[in-house]
């Protein structure tokens, strides 16, 4: 029997409680094991559940029991989860986890804990909300080179941009619904800025690369100045816009990037819509992986959560641990003109004269490629696509389609992945 103290009572510490309450005794028959919620810590009280007699104030409860062997964190942020954890791991007690922000910030010093007091410290849920990812990418693919990630890492923007293209509607107004869906904080900057995705590519990179990533070396771009005009001509095209997050490894180095990406519609990831996530893994003996499925929310996280404390109380030493993240030297994470060719870049311009805007770009650029949008909705409005480029280059490209004389102004640009 595994006797489990959650700390905090949000969205996924919830649905945690509730599917190990709802479904333990399906859980039993099915692994053997007895899972027993005995506290639940949380700064507010909830008086109304069937289980109130379970939540405490006093984090001692928790962390100080001898009798609870499993704490799950879902509290977010990084204090006081930090000393909490530190403090269990310190205990001898299992460590489970939802919080990416403290996996990406201190997930490899935890882990050290974690081994110096013979436990472990996982955290399935960090990344993909309830697609398992981290347990393939350290166990069942270990035999594999991992040379690419790629991946929609992030539920709320997916979500958005899906809103924008399918129902027209404007960023402000996607991200108001995905507010009122409760996909989306008050302050929504983690996910939309990109921060999110970021820290979730860096705790997969150092998985799959065997290096500590720095999210913090991760260059991230945000989806707040995509416009539903941008979405109709990516259509309009064959492409659509998402937020894509990748890492690649080149020689000793590595690229990693969050950004929004034009992707055509024949890509595995162009048809990742709503709140679903997917992590296309590539290795040199399996070739593609697609990982595929609901990337947020209160189940699907807590489903991933459970099945770590699952491994957990079956945790056999030198058996099923988690695979080290390292933390003594950290990756070197490449500039990106160190990939000359990795991206073709999409601009989107208003023109004077959309005939004689194409002609003057046949001059300039002459490997560019000029589409005039048919979409009223897009009148006087033209787009190029380059050919591959490096983003120092970029710049010079789009100084010189400013200047043309058919020229009014370049309205946005993105990278483009074939």
């Amino acid at each position: 029997m595994a006797v489990i103290g959650i700390l905090g009572h949000g969205t996924v510490g919830s649905g945690v409680a509730e599917v190990l309450l709802r479904n333990g005794n399906g859980i039993e028959k099915k692994t053997g094991t007895v899972l027993t919620i005995k506290k639940i810590f949380d700064r507010n009280s909830f008086p109304d559940l069937p289980y109130s007699h379970l939540f405490t104030r006093d984090i001692s409860e928790v962390l100080d029991d001898p009798e609870i062997d499993i704490v799950v964190e879902t509290m977010g942020g990084l204090e006081p989860a930090y000393s909490y954890t530190k403090r269990a791991l310190e205990s001898g007690k299992f460590v489970v986890t939802s919080n990416k922000e403290l996996v990406a910030e201190y997930g490899p010093l935890l882990q050290k804990i974690a081994h110096q007091h013979h436990v472990e410290y996982f955290y399935e849920a960090s990344v993909g909300g309830g697609i398992p990812i981290i347990r393939p990418l350290r166990q069942c693919l270990a035999a594999n080179n991992i040379y690419e990630i790629t991946g929609i890492l992030n539920g709320t923007t997916n979500f958005i941009l899906t809103e924008m293209r399918k129902k027209g509607k404007d960023f402000e107004t996607a991200l108001s619904e995905a507010q009122a869906r409760g996909y989306a904080e008050r302050d929504p900057s983690a996910d939309i800025c990109g921060f999110d995705a970021q820290r979730k590519i860096a705790i997969l990179s150092s998985i799959a690369f065997g290096q500590k990533v720095l999210y913090t070396d991760i260059n991230a771009e945000g989806i707040s100045r995509i416009t539903k005009e941008d979405m109709l001509s990516a259509e309009e095209l064959g492409y659509v816009i998402k937020l894509v997050a990748h890492a690649t490894r080149m020689g000793d180095g590595i690229y990693a990037m969050v950004s929004p990406i034009m992707l055509p519609l024949s890509h595995p990831l162009a048809d990742v819509e709503d709140v679903f996530n997917a992590v296309l893994v590539r290795g040199d003996a399996i070739g593609d992986v697609l990982f595929y499925g609901r990337g947020a929310g209160k189940y699907p996280t807590a489903s991933a959560v459970i099945g770590d404390i699952i491994e957990a109380a079956n945790y056999q030493p030198n058996g099923n641990g988690t695979a080290a993240m390292q933390d003594e030297v950290s990756a070197t994470v490449l500039e990106p003109d160190h990939f000359m060719f990795l991206y073709k870049f999409f601009l989107r311009l208003k023109t004077k004269d959309a005939e004689g805007f194409k002609k003057e770009v046949s001059a300039s650029l002459p490997d560019a490629r000029v589409h005039i949008f048919k979409n009223p909705l897009l009148d006087g409005e033209a787009g190029v696509l380059t050919g591959a480029r490096s983003e120092s280059e970029l710049q010079g490209i789009r100084d010189t389609l400013a200047s043309l004389d058919n020229t009014i102004t370049v309205l946005s640009v993105f990278k483009v992945s074939e």
